[in-house]
């Protein structure tokens, strides 16, 4: 499992990977669960946070109400007593078990999910979760001994959310793709303005690395180029 330590001493473990994935922010006596995965990811995930020695979890801090992201959020909440968090602009889709919907910027993507929207993948629903705490653009995680928050972060959907650590390094859900060295643009998305704002955003952190829940770690360098390659266009 790939771990980053910040300047203040928060430990950023990657605990789960693959189809999405699952982070875990710790200090000397709190644990943040950012995400939790699709839910056949369930067994991995527990077996994983056992290995690391976490028996219980403070929070679990969903990033935005897709279904690869919070499909394991009541078994976190059931099996570890994480406080579940989400952004008020989806809080009921996870609660009602509802999914947002998707589109993208791209012609081709918006033509093949405009032809599978009625196959049922495209229709799939977060598994319904009680949520705890809505935040709403800022929330201090302060109390907790770290130094971060989380600050909303849309485009990719109405209420994506990332984690900003240390003003160091950025968990940041879907507002990026680490899946191509040369692009951090997400495939899927709401709304293209408020995806580059929030680019803009995260920029402004200061942050140096962001951890998305596809693909690998993209550089402030990359992201750089890729906001004023969208905004000169």
């Amino acid at each position: 499992m790939k771990t980053w330590i910040t300047s203040s001493g928060s430990t950023i473990t990657k605990v789960l990977s693959g189809r999405s994935n699952v982070f875990l922010l710790t200090n000397s006596g709190s644990s943040i669960l950012i995400d939790s995965g699709i839910g056949r990811r369930w067994p991995a995930l527990k077996r994983r946070l056992l290995k690391l020695g976490i028996q219980h979890v403070d929070y679990l801090v969903l990033t935005h109400a897709h279904f690869d992201h919070v499909n394991n959020a009541g078994n976190i909440a059931g099996h570890f007593g994480a406080k579940v968090m989400i952004h008020e602009a989806e809080a009921e889709y996870l609660a009602e078990g509802k999914m947002v919907m998707i589109s993208s910027s791209d012609a081709f993507i918006r033509s093949m999910i405009k032809t599978l929207s009625g196959y049922s993948f495209m229709q799939i629903a977060c598994k319904p979760c009680p949520y705890d705490i809505k935040f709403n653009d800022r929330f201090d995680l302060s109390p907790m001994g770290f130094r971060a928050y989380i600050m909303h972060t849309p485009g990719h959907s109405q209420g994506s959310s990332s984690v900003i650590v240390d003003d160091e390094i950025a968990i940041v859900g879907d507002a990026m793709f680490g899946v191509f060295p040369w692009s951090v643009h997400p495939p899927f998305l709401q709304d293209e303005k408020q995806l580059i704002e929030s680019w803009k955003k995260l920029l402004d952190t200061g942050c140096s690395l962001f951890l998305p829940s596809h693909g690998t770690a993209n550089t402030g360098k990359l992201l750089a180029r890729n906001y004023y390659r969208r905004i000169n266009v």
